[in-house]
């Protein structure tokens, strides 16, 4: 048995091109050090896997919850494809142990980094989509999204907006999003809190609660709402115009 036949017998999947598998698994530090490896890194397939995951998942939701608005089905999509999801299905696989490092990423514990295991994720996605078609790909995604989306069916996991919010906005390559205390109000045992949230000088959501954790919370809600209601995210046009 190859790694690859081990690999596969994880995966519940049998690939008919082994060479998109392994090129799911290739790091772009690997090609540095091998640069007549004779694959891509996995970087194409991860951007194709993002797309297919989106559309996979965006699905699900809206069959699952045919009462939820949209705001609320686009934060439980967000939540089960953001990076902690994916790599939380990508260690339960296993998928570190078949990352092909370079030295320096390998030393640097390059298996267990967050980052890479996403996109690994992603890139398997892809290449599954690509061997054998969406029906397959879609098999193997809702596979490893049934334990969250029990969770969610209990209702004892909702989207985490505060982390949402924060991996949204730094992938448009803003500055993270503060909060800040606009008022304390009430007695000790009553108090009520209300929070802002800002990127950069501008206010995206506003939020109240018993603690200002909770204050929090509800003005990252708010905020991926007001961003959600501007066409599903395509850009902080205001905050483009103002940079």
């Amino acid at each position: 048995m190859t790694v690859w036949d081990d690999c596969q017998g994880i995966l519940g999947v049998s690939f008919n091109n082994c060479s998109l598998l392994t090129q799911a698994f290739v790091h772009s530090s690997y090609l540095n050090e091998n640069p007549d490896f004779g694959l891509a890194s996995n970087e194409r397939l991860e951007f194709l896997g993002d797309a297919v995951l989106d559309f996979v998942v965006a699905e699900l939701v809206y069959k699952e919850f045919p009462e939820l608005p949209e705001g609320e089905l686009t934060g439980i999509r967000a939540s089960l494809v953001c990076s902690r999801s994916l790599v939380e299905s990508a260690t339960l696989l296993k998928l570190g142990d078949w990352l092909l490092l370079g030295r320096g990423e390998e030393l640097s514990g390059g298996r267990m980094k967050p980052s890479n295991l996403a996109d690994t994720m992603e890139a398997l996605v892809g290449a599954i989509y690509l061997d054998q078609g969406l029906r397959r790909a879609k098999r193997f995604i809702l596979k490893q999204l049934k334990p969250s989306m029990k969770r969610i069916r209990r209702g004892s996991m909702t989207p985490n907006y505060k982390a949402l919010l924060q991996e949204f906005v730094q992938s448009d390559k803003h500055s993270p999003p503060t909060y800040h205390l606009v008022e304390a109000i009430g007695p000790d045992h009553e108090r009520r809190f209300t929070v802002e949230v800002f990127v950069g000088d501008q206010v995206l959501g506003q939020g109240t609660g018993k603690t200002k954790k909770s204050a929090e919370a509800e003005a990252a809600k708010s905020a991926w709402r007001n961003l959600g209601a501007k066409q599903d995210f395509p850009e902080f046009a205001s905050l483009h115009q103002e940079s």
